[in-house]
C-alpha cells in the first residue's frame, strides 16, 4: 500500500485475515497509512478491502467507528514535540504544523483500534517502504519507546527488503543504527 502497487493486495490482506490480523486494525492500517502513504494510495487499498472483506464475510459491524473514544494522551510529551515542530517550521507552513498536532497526534495516533506498537510498526515501515529515511529517527524511537525491540526493528528492515527493494532497506540501515546507538540500554 505504502508503494501503491496493489496487485498483491488481496493475496496479502487475506493472509493477514488468516493469520489472525482482525478487520478492525486492517482498517485503522489503511486510515494510519492514509497519512503516512497518500490519500491516493490509501483509497487504492480500500478498494481492495471492499472487494476481499464482503468475500470473508467481513461487514461493517466488525469496523471501527470513524470517531471513537481516543486513547488517552501522554499531555507533557505531545506538548514537547508540538513546540518542537512548532519552532522548526511554524514559520514556514503553520496549517501543516496544526494538522500535524491536531490530526495526527491528537487523532489518528490515539484510535484505540491499532495497538501504539503496531501503529508505529506500520508507520516505520511505510516510511522505509517509500524511501522517505529522514522522517525514520522520529518514528523508530517512538515504535521503541512503544514497545518494539531492536531485534524487531532489524527484522522489520530485513523483511521489507523483499517487499521494497534492497536500495530501500539498505538507506535505512544508517538511520537504524544511529538510532540504535543513541537509545539508553
Amino acid at each position: 500500500m505504502a508503494r501503491n502497487q496493489t496487485i498483491e493486495l488481496p493475496q496479502y490482506l487475506n493472509l493477514a485475515l488468516d493469520n489472525g490480523v482482525k478487520p478492525g486494525e486492517v482498517s485503522e492500517v489503511i486510515t494510519h497509512l492514509a497519512f503516512y502513504s497518500g490519500w491516493a494510495n490509501a483509497m487504492a487499498a480500500v478498494a481492495v478491502a471492499k472487494d476481499v472483506f464482503p468475500q470473508r464475510k467481513i461487514g461493517t459491524d466488525q469496523l471501527p467507528p470513524a470517531s471513537p473514544p481516543l486513547l488517552p494522551l501522554d499531555e507533557a510529551a505531545e506538548a514537547q514535540r508540538a513546540a518542537r515542530v512548532g519552532q522548526q517550521f511554524g514559520t514556514v507552513a503553520p496549517g501543516l504544523v496544526q494538522y500535524t498536532t491536531d490530526v495526527l497526534f491528537r487523532d489518528l495516533w490515539l484510535r484505540p483500534d491499532l495497538a501504539p506498537r503496531d501503529r508505529s510498526l506500520v508507520t516505520v515501515s511505510a516510511l522505509i517502504a517509500s524511501g522517505q529515511v529522514a522522517q525514520m529517527p522520529y518514528h523508530l524511537n517512538r515504535a521503541m519507546d512503544n514497545g518494539l525491540t531492536q531485534a524487531q526493528a532489524a527484522e522489520i528492515i530485513t523483511h521489507l527488503a523483499f517487499y521494497a527493494g534492497w536500495p530501500n532497506a539498505f538507506s535505512a540501515l544508517p538511520v537504524a543504527k544511529d538510532v540504535f546507538e543513541r537509545r539508553p540500554r
